[in-house]
């Protein structure tokens, strides 16, 4: 059965190579790529930083947290500007704020206050740039090859993640915190020149915003609030939304407790990393193989099947298992992860066109919020059950949401398009 908002449109199998020919997509798809490197770099080297100035494991991790945290309410107070200002001057302003952020914390001592505040400040503008670089992705993509691009996107991130967590690793080393901020911030220079260079300035019926769209802060503020506030009360939407944050929150919670159970089990040193590699690993193959090999009425045929796929093995760590056992049912649950490919069509088809950004820069803000707040309501569960039960009471959790996505119905979807678009005619 398929939880989807509605039947596929075409059963057409786009190709990788067709994608990257895309000359727009390969451009945002590229500078992504590189930011990525670059948040991953900046963020584990200004938590060395905060670490290294106070001693406290605490406000380490806070500052880990800072830069993932305040994304939600920055989609929900700044949404609606991804789809009322120019994709270009945004999505270049967003990459040069975030560039004099990390050049400020690598040149000025700072209060760890004030270091914070500002790592903040920048986290809450990071979905409006994201989604308006999204709304372009999606109009620059049509049918599976959109499916396709999310999946480059995906593989693309998890790779990027896992070399900035390297490169801040021998960059902290080499160069010391400080400086390794600064090559982030060099990073990040490189992608806003290159949008500001091959990026073209779209008018707006190029992109779908608002003629002057230019708003004051009020306005912004209160239209993304309204925004909001109708794509979360459209079932449709919320359901997809929802389908898309809540399975990868739980897996992020069982990830946060790898650590702790291969020391309750006293696994040799080094096995932890190679368990917390096995889950990336599956999610690059999984989105590889269900990308590439299946149609896209086969991939929204399978959204539960791989749901499951991605909840249950995490269920058999409950039977205490070692480290061969537990690095099989950690890649078969992030080979799961690529039941997201059979959402997004259905995702892309309930959303208005002049509300793409915002519910693009709401889909990442919310899921980077709920990853964040998944390993510490698993730690409170691992108090109690220990590490192996907190794991498997994450993959039940992923496991009953695969059951609730199979109870949804085709023939209750709302008209999520229509409803949007006239109440935003009205309020406007």
């Amino acid at each position: 059965m398929t939880p989807t908002a509605g039947p596929a449109q075409g059963n057409h199998r786009a190709t990788y190579r067709e994608v990257l020919a895309e000359p727009r997509f390969r451009l945002l798809f590229s500078t992504r790529a590189v930011s990525i490197t670059a948040d991953a770099l900046r963020i584990t080297t200004f938590s060395v930083l905060v670490y290294s100035s106070t001693g406290s494991a605490l406000l380490s991790a806070v500052a880990f947290g800072t830069g993932f945290l305040p994304q939600l309410f920055g989609s929900l107070l700044l949404g609606s500007l991804a789809d009322r200002l120019p994709p270009r001057a945004l999505i270049t302003g967003g990459y040069a704020v975030t560039c004099a952020a990390a050049l400020l914390l690598a040149l000025v001592r700072m209060p760890i206050a004030a270091s914070l505040a500002v790592v903040a400040l920048v986290s809450l503008a990071t979905p409006v740039f994201h989604g308006a670089s999204s709304r372009l992705v999606a109009q620059s993509l049509k049918g599976d090859a959109y499916v396709l691009g999310r999946s480059l996107n995906n593989i693309a991130g998890a790779g990027a993640q896992l070399f900035g967590l390297a490169l801040g690793g021998a960059a902290v080393a080499a160069l010391g915190p400080r400086r390794a901020l600064a090559v982030s911030a060099l990073l990040y220079l490189g992608c806003a020149l290159a949008v500001r260079i091959r990026l073209p300035r779209l008018r707006p019926a190029e992109y779908g915003g608002t003629p002057g769209g230019a708003v004051g802060e009020r306005g912004a503020v209160r239209a993304s609030l309204q925004g909001a506030g109708l794509l979360l009360r459209g079932r449709t939407v919320r359901r997809l939304l929802l389908a898309q944050w809540l399975p990868p929150a739980f897996v992020a919670g069982a990830e946060g407790l790898i650590v702790a159970y291969a020391g309750e089990r006293h696994f040799a040193p080094g096995w932890y990393a190679v368990l917390m590699g096995c889950l990336p690993v599956g999610m690059l193959v999984g989105d590889l193989l269900v990308g590439r090999l299946l149609r896209p009425r086969g991939r929204e045929r399978l959204v539960v099947p791989l749901t499951v796929l991605s909840g249950l093995p995490l269920i058999g760590f409950a039977a205490q298992p070692g480290v061969g056992v537990s690095s099989c049912l950690l890649l078969l649950a992030g080979f799961g992860y690529a039941y997201g490919l059979g959402l997004q069509r259905p995702f892309l088809d309930a959303l208005p066109p002049e509300g793409r950004g915002q519910a693009f820069g709401l889909l990442g803000s919310g899921s980077m919020t709920l990853q964040g707040v998944g390993p510490v309501c698993l730690g409170s569960v691992a108090a109690g059950l220990g590490t192996g039960g907190a794991i498997a009471v994450a993959g039940g959790a992923v496991t009953l949401t695969a059951g609730w996505m199979l109870t949804w119905h085709r023939a209750g979807r709302e008209p999520s398009r229509t409803t949007i678009r006239a109440s935003t005619t009205t309020s406007s």
